[in-house]
């Protein structure tokens, strides 16, 4: 049976001349939990998955494995200029990157303003500065921004919701998107979620959307970092070593497992 719906157009001119329109919706949000556990401190978004983690004593530094992975662009990118981060978490990402690259703007972008004020007020966030911004905003919004592209050297997605079933935008559209949002050598990484269907969908989608895609080994319980080249690049082991060996010299990062994890996808 087919039941017919009411026009807006109807609905409108129905309604009386003096009569607001009603309110827009205010987007709901799971609650905002934190746990501490042997120095960590984790966030929840109300179930007993990890958002994110800090070690107390070294809040600048990125505690979970795979949030070090989201840094493997760095195997290409020595001197960003421009880096964005899609989803906050704990500002693991943005916290590092702001602190390890001086000479770069670091942006962040966040929906839910909860998030942002708890990880100002327990995970450290520095407030906003000439470099520094973090924006209160939808992630589909400021990649499909035109004055958006073309702009980033690197670009970290991390957007889960309170399930952590997978991405919330996993889209061909919106990668496109992202890689719109890069400059010709921009590197995009993407945390994705091996052991659920979601996975094969993003990395098809991202693949249609950048010349060449690698993904890391799965760590914890089934993060899987994704790398998406804007323009696909050569892959050498001497090469990729030797920034590696830098990589960790410099910020004690475990870049060698990177390169391995990248030689091993390209096999």
């Amino acid at each position: 049976m087919l039941i017919k719906r009411k026009s807006i157009e109807k609905e409108e001119s129905s309604r009386p001349a003096n009569k607001p329109p009603p309110a827009p919706r205010k987007p709901r949000y799971a609650p905002v939990t934190l746990s501490e556990q042997d120095g960590v401190r984790y966030l929840h978004f109300g179930t007993e998955w990890v958002q994110g983690a800090m070690r107390i004593r070294k809040p600048d530094w990125p505690e979970l494995e795979y949030a070090q992975q989201m840094m493997a662009w760095m195997l290409w990118q020595d001197a960003p200029r421009a880096i964005a981060q899609l989803g906050l978490g704990t500002a693991a990402l943005t916290k590092f990157c702001y602190r390890t690259f001086p000479a770069a703007q670091v942006t962040a972008v966040e929906l839910n303003p909860h998030v942002i004020a708890i990880c100002q007020s327990m995970f450290k966030l520095p407030d906003n500065d000439e470099r520094l911004h973090v924006l209160e905003m939808d992630a589909l919004d400021f990649v499909n921004d035109p004055a958006r592209h073309g702009t980033l050297d690197a670009l970290q997605v991390d957007l889960y919701d309170a399930t952590a079933r997978g991405p919330v935008l996993d889209t061909p559209e919106f990668y496109q998107a992202c890689a719109a949002c890069l400059d010709d050598g921009g590197i995009m990484t993407v945390n994705l979620f091996g052991d659920h269907p979601s996975y094969a969908k993003n990395l098809k989608a991202m693949k249609f959307a950048f010349a060449q895609v690698i993904s890391l080994p799965q760590v914890h319980d089934g993060n899987v970092v994704a790398i998406a080249f804007k323009t696909a690049r050569a892959i050498d082991p001497a090469l990729l070593a030797a920034r590696a060996a830098r990589i960790v010299t410099e910020t004690k990062l475990p870049a060698k497992s990177w390169v391995k994890g990248v030689l091993a996808s390209d096999t």
